[in-house]
């Protein structure tokens, strides 16, 4: 068949073979199943011009309202599972170590560093939360100075990054001692909206999904010799944890809050009465290839 004779049935070939020269077995690999799963698709959906131009604008949405503090394509990757089935691909985990779920768009690079039992809530309203967590191998054994990066949400579902001119609040970084331990005090966690002002909130509004996320907090862990961490822990009885808009949660993330006694632990500017509840884990880092 002529170069210039393509029809519905002869493209896809065409295409991918046009990328039979790549020098890269990778990209070679990737560009050729793109490109014959997308041509299946519209097959498949025997997808109208119109419906393609609909498409080709909300991707530039997508793109137009990206910025430093926003990533609209990592929400829409993350509404669509595609974030989290990438994850799963990428981080079977052995026995002992604590499965990984979405980074989310709300990281950001080099919290600031806070000594143990510091309070990140920065004055935020909401339940004083005490939160203690282990760094351990997958067989139990600590790991001292494991670099522990947290953050999350305030009371009202925001990030410091959402709120114009806000100091990092409610994230920092924690070194663990010599037990693999750090701790800290926060505030109990909130279900929120994702940010559905964008393409992304369009989309779910249009196909009925709502867009909240149930109550967590983020952890990223890291030691050397050990497979960087990137998982959430979500709070039991939160009405959104069988239907998480980015499709984050696993049964063994759900944690149970338990309610303080007494005298909250280093309690250096916390209230000495009044309710308290306190958050107890071990994490099990996979050991690096």
């Amino acid at each position: 068949m002529s170069t210039r004779d393509f029809n519905e049935h002869s493209i896809t070939d065409a295409v991918v073979e046009r990328f039979a020269d790549t020098p890269d077995p990778r990209l070679r690999q990737i560009m050729q199943a793109l490109v014959r799963h997308a041509h299946q698709f519209v097959r498949e959906v025997e997808l109208t011009q119109d419906e393609w131009l609909v498409a080709i604008e909300y991707l530039t949405r997508v793109g137009q309202i990206c910025s430093d503090k926003r990533q609209e394509f990592i929400l829409l990757s993350d509404t669509l599972g595609i974030s989290m089935l990438v994850d799963a691909i990428n981080h079977r985990m052995p026995a002992g170590a604590t499965e990984t779920t979405v980074l989310g768009p709300f990281y950001v690079q080099n919290p600031p560093i806070k000594p143990s039992d510091a309070d990140i809530s920065g004055g935020e309203s909401g339940t004083p939360l005490y939160v203690t967590a282990t760094v351990n191998g997958p067989d139990g054994t600590p790991l001292p100075g494991a670099v522990v990066d947290v953050w999350q949400s305030d009371d009202d579902g925001y990030y410091d990054v959402q709120k114009p001119g806000e100091d990092p609040n409610l994230r920092a970084r924690f070194i663990a001692d010599e037990n693999g331990k750090v701790s800290f005090w926060t505030i109990v966690p909130k279900y929120y909206p994702i940010p559905a002002d964008g393409p992304v909130g369009d989309m779910l509004a249009a196909t009925r999904r709502h867009p909240y996320r149930p109550a967590h907090i983020h952890f990223m862990i890291g030691h050397e010799g050990y497979e960087k961490l990137v998982t959430h822990l979500f709070i039991e009885g939160d009405p959104y944890l069988d239907s998480d808009a980015v499709f984050g949660v696993k049964q063994s993330l759900i944690v149970t809050l338990v309610e303080g006694q007494g005298t909250p632990p280093a309690a250096s500017g916390k209230p000495q009465a009044g309710q308290w509840m306190r958050l107890d884990h071990a994490f099990g880092l996979k050991p690096a290839a």
